[in-house]
């Protein structure tokens, strides 16, 4: 069944512009997510119009994705759920807990979208077939440095294709060692924009195939980051 969208959540969806049967769809998902949070962990946010700040943060990156989209350690689905609703392209959600895959399947089957879960680590997803260098795009929202993410998103990404990386404030010498990463996995970056409220997205586009030694095993990518 489907739910009702959540009424805060909407109303917080339509002062800000967003179109309202949108709108109506991300606060369905909205209500899904607050549902399912009270057995799942999957989000701090209290109720709708705080979960809706981080369905507006996703929306950012909607003129940016391109199909396939692969959403690294996915959680409750942000950005990869909104951006599906926002755009209608493909998506896979990677989100190796198994508690939070089930959530996104039910939510993925529920708002009729094209997409599926793949309940593993980008570790191992990035060196199966039909997942490394497959997707024209990868976002991954909190979970590790920014060339830790660097690592995790552009063995999956084909020739061409962007990773899009939502960072709030970045450590000293981040910027650079993500530079330095990308282009160790054979890509470049080549945006850092402002998105507000001390936000900003980095992208790294896909110039040549990642070295097959990468990336490195489970967990490595975040304990040691590349050059950091």
């Amino acid at each position: 069944m489907i739910p009702l969208p959540d009424p805060p959540a909407q109303a917080a969806l339509l002062a800000a512009g967003v179109d309202a049967p949108l709108a109506e769809r991300l606060a369905v998902y909205a209500a899904l997510v607050l549902d399912a949070n009270r057995r799942v962990n999957l989000t701090g946010a209290a109720d709708g119009a705080a979960f809706a700040a981080h369905l507006l943060d996703a929306l950012t990156l909607r003129e940016d994705v391109r199909p396939p989209l692969i959403d690294v350690g996915s959680g409750n689905g942000v950005p990869g759920i909104p951006l599906c609703l926002a755009t209608g392209c493909r998506v896979v959600l990677l989100e190796p807990i198994k508690k939070r895959a089930a959530f996104l399947a039910r939510a993925l089957d529920v708002l009729a979208l094209d997409g599926e879960v793949a309940a593993e680590r980008a570790e191992d997803a990035a060196r199966a077939p039909g997942f490394r260098e497959h997707f024209a795009s990868a976002t991954a929202r909190a979970v590790g440095s920014a060339p830790a993410v660097a690592e995790l998103t552009v063995p999956l990404l084909a020739l061409g294709g962007k990773a899009l990386l939502q960072r709030g404030g970045l450590a000293p010498g981040e910027r650079d060692a993500l530079a330095d990463a990308a282009l160790v996995l054979g890509a470049e970056l080549i945006e850092e924009r402002a998105l507000g409220n001390e936000r900003r997205l980095l992208v790294l586009e896909k110039r040549a195939p990642t070295p097959p030694r990468f990336p490195r095993r489970n967990g490595v990518p975040i304990k040691r980051p590349l050059c950091l």
